[in-house]
């Protein structure tokens, strides 16, 4: 009887061993659910991202307006016989 509570208690104590220290243990399962969980807000950020800028690809592609608004804010572009005018706000200096 004594000999069975020994193999059991061995048997036991290694199987928590395993648990908390091998391979797959617990740890490694909780480090692993916080990388899931982090990977899919990281997911979710780059879905909205990737929505924005079909629905941008999408209005340039079908809207003219769009592509005039985009060429004349990044490229500076101007139309034929239009005069461009840039008004620069005066500081006010301090006495």
């Amino acid at each position: 009887m004594r000999l069975l509570k020994l193999i059991f208690i061995v048997a036991l104590i290694a199987l928590q061993y395993r648990l908390w220290f091998g391979k797959n243990s617990l740890p490694d399962y909780w480090h692993l659910q916080s990388d899931v969980v982090r990977q899919a807000e990281t997911n979710t950020r780059l879905t909205q991202r990737n929505q924005v800028l079909a629905a941008d690809i999408a209005d340039l592609r079908e809207g003219q307006v769009a592509l005039e608004e985009r060429a004349r804010n990044e490229l500076g572009l101007i139309k034929r016989h239009e005069t461009f005018f840039r008004i620069v706000p005066v500081k006010q200096t301090t006495n």
